[in-house]
């Protein structure tokens, strides 16, 4: 089958401070691989999405990269702001976020 694992947890950090959440992956192929956001009150939004192999994609200063050798699609963001505090998501395919875990980061 098909699965992620991600960081786990609240993760408590100071502005400033360089963020990264490991996201490793199971799957048979090239699946989709997705980061999703959601922020206090409001639903999920999808981040960032990834389709193929070596793709690195960018969104509101998050990163992510495509390492289908090491199976992983870890996201990070340099210089994270107290409007960064929200839960990530990461899911594959068609996974769903509310399905896939999630970490809370909070300031």
């Amino acid at each position: 089958g098909q699965s992620v694992t991600q960081t786990e947890g609240q993760v408590t950090m100071s502005e400033g401070a360089f963020l990264t959440i490991n996201c490793t992956y199971s799957a048979t192929g090239y699946p989709n691989l997705f980061w999703y956001v959601q922020y206090p009150g409001e639903g999920p939004q999808l981040l960032l999405k990834a389709m193929k192999a070596n793709d690195k994609v960018s969104n509101k200063g998050f990163e992510a990269t495509y390492k289908k050798e090491a199976t992983s699609f870890h996201l990070e963001k340099a210089s994270i702001q107290e409007s960064d505090s929200a839960v990530y998501y990461c899911a594959l395919s068609d996974t769903v976020a509310e399905t896939a875990g999630g970490a809370e980061h909070k300031l």
